[in-house]
């Protein structure tokens, strides 16, 4: 089905067609219509299927834009799905005029949202804990409301939000209208459906087969301490003409950026905050070749179209087995044999097994390379460019120049060339060094955990899924990569990855779980504080203990917890 024959109204039409839609995903041309009808509906579709879409252009079309009141709201599981989701809307809603799309989720100042609601507000699209703060406060009116949309309500009821989610449905109008988009269908969603939603049709969209035949697969063990370095070395080793690199978070994208090009490569960055002009901008210096690299995340990376990519590089696995197949699948393209590279870090390998399993296809270890593979790799091209040089001929004002100095010198012109060759090839050549120190065995680096310490615990009726829930939300950071999780009466234990740590103790800072305020910090194996007391907690006494909790920083190694994402 195309968007223009359909009845949608002309300024939605127009906003499709500057995104470059033309024809409907089946997520989209079996929920649009439904969801124009007024209906309830299930919506079982996976990620990268377009469901945004398919519910951001019907709710926009029922959205009256003279009326200042919230009308739609949609709950995500995550601050990055609410950014990306609500990203989409915009676009979508981009000439219809007076209407308003805002995102509210946790880390965000609370007072520019509360000025922001004040200004008039038809779309929400928040997380969970963030809507029901705004509930508590009284600034988020929802008698008006009528649609509401759970994205991902799986990953919503797994993170522990059920409570939440309904309720925030109890306060809703009863005559509304309740979509619910899942990538499964476990009990526990078609309990909520039969609950909450009136006949609700069921639509479902088969996940298609993406096979990547022509790109050549690897990956290679590393430690987390040792990634830019081993990009490196790949970048050197194949010395792609046109290559994409992809990250997992905007942060990881700036960072890595920065040390490509203190390393020397032309490289740029691609990711959500930046400006629609800075992304053209990048966007043109890489298809003209002004830059080499391009370092994006999954969602930036969403319009880049460029037939010569010769290889892709996952410096980190991606969090979705589809982003995978989407990622590689820039490369290889008109015919062309393309190669993909993933670096793994620890347990990251199980994940990587997934997305074998659903590739059905196999992605091959290969050792990360050693400066003298390096070395015997630029040497050999170097040879080549010899070959050619003295294929063309001209080189005689040169020869006269190496003879006169052999005369002067008394070295032999083999020693001549390989001093020429050295000079070529730079430093690397000789530094050997390099590979001391860089040790790629499994070791501290594939399990490093930075254990955390919440004061809240049993007797404050938390449970493991809000904390998950919590993390993940604030920090964005997925929540299957938390590790175990250690409750007592009083407090909680969580281990994090090392390489997260910071970012979950800042995004929780001065965050309520459940409407309780929590203190994280970073604790040691014993459960102790040093030279700090935490006193009370959420109404309780310190524990029975009374002894201080240590805010020191210990990596260890744990099992993985219950909670997912």
């Amino acid at each position: 089905m195309r968007f223009d024959e359909t009845n949608l109204n002309a300024p939605i039409l127009r906003a499709v067609a500057e995104m470059g839609f033309e024809e409907m995903t089946p997520i989209q041309a079996a929920a649009i219509p439904v969801v124009l009808e007024g209906k309830d509906m299930i919506g079982q579709a996976q990620t990268g299927t377009g469901k945004t879409a398919a519910f951001g252009i019907p709710l926009l079309q029922r959205v009256d834009s003279k009326d200042r009141s919230l009308q739609a709201l949609v709950l995500c599981p995550t601050r990055e799905l609410a950014i990306q989701v609500a990203e989409e809307i915009r676009k979508l809603a981009k000439f219809m005029h007076g209407v308003k799309v805002l995102p509210i989720y946790g880390g965000q100042d609370m007072n520019k949202q509360i000025r922001s609601l004040k200004g008039g507000v038809q779309v929400i699209i928040g997380t969970p804990g963030r809507v029901m703060d705004h509930m508590r406060r009284h600034t988020l009116k929802m008698g008006t409301v009528r649609m509401i949309t759970l994205d991902e309500a799986d990953e919503m009821l797994n993170m522990g939000f059920r409570e939440d989610i309904e309720t925030i449905l109890k306060e809703l109008p009863e005559e509304r209208q309740t979509l619910l988009f899942s990538a499964t269908m476990p009990q526990p969603i078609l309990d909520l459906a039969e609950t909450y939603q009136k006949d609700a049709e069921i639509v479902r969209v088969v996940k298609k087969e993406l096979t990547v035949p022509k790109i050549e697969q690897y990956y290679y063990e590393v430690r987390q301490k040792n990634k830019p370095e081993v990009l490196a070395r790949l970048l050197d080793m194949y010395d792609p003409k046109r290559a994409l690199v992809f990250c997992n978070t905007k942060r990881m994208v700036d960072e890595l950026v920065a040390d490509l090009q203190l390393r020397g490569y032309f490289a740029d960055g691609l990711h959500g905050d930046l400006k629609q002009q800075q992304r053209d901008r990048v966007m043109e210096a890489f298809r003209s070749g002004k830059i080499d690299l391009l370092v994006a995340t999954d969602v930036a990376a969403r319009g880049i179209d460029v037939d010569d990519v010769e290889a892709v590089f996952n410096y980190d696995v991606p969090q979705d087995d589809e982003y995978y197949v989407h990622r590689i699948g820039r490369t290889g393209r008109a015919g062309r044999v393309g190669t993909s590279h993933t670096l793994v870090v620890g347990r990251e390998i199980y994940k990587l097994k997934d997305i074998m399993r659903y590739c059905k296809t196999k992605i091959h270890l290969r050792p990360v390379p050693s400066v003298n593979d390096i070395n015997e790799i630029r040497a050999e091209k170097l040879m080549n460019r010899v070959d050619e040089l003295i294929a063309g001929g001209e080189l005689h004002s040169m020869t006269e120049l190496i003879e006169k100095h052999i005369d002067e010198t008394d070295c032999t012109s083999l020693e001549m060339a390989a001093a020429l060759l050295k000079l070529s090839m730079g430093e690397f050549a000789t530094d050997t060094a390099i590979d001391e120190g860089l040790d790629m065995s499994e070791g501290e680096g594939r399990s490093a955990r930075a254990r955390l310490f919440v004061n809240v615990g049993k007797r404050d009726k938390i449970r493991p899924g809000d904390i998950v829930g919590a993390i993940a939300g604030e920090s964005g950071m997925p929540g299957q990569l938390v590790g175990s999780i250690q409750m007592y009466d009083n407090y909680t234990f969580v281990e994090v990855p090392g390489e997260y740590a910071e970012e979950v103790l800042q995004a929780m800072h001065n965050v309520k779980i459940r409407g309780r305020s929590v203190l994280v910090e970073r604790a040691n194996g014993g459960g102790k504080t040093e030279g700090k007391s935490i006193g009370k907690r959420s109404g309780h006494d310190k524990s029975k203990s009374g002894e201080k909790r240590s805010v020191q920083h210990k990596r260890s190694g744990g099992k993985k917890g219950k909670t997912s994402e």
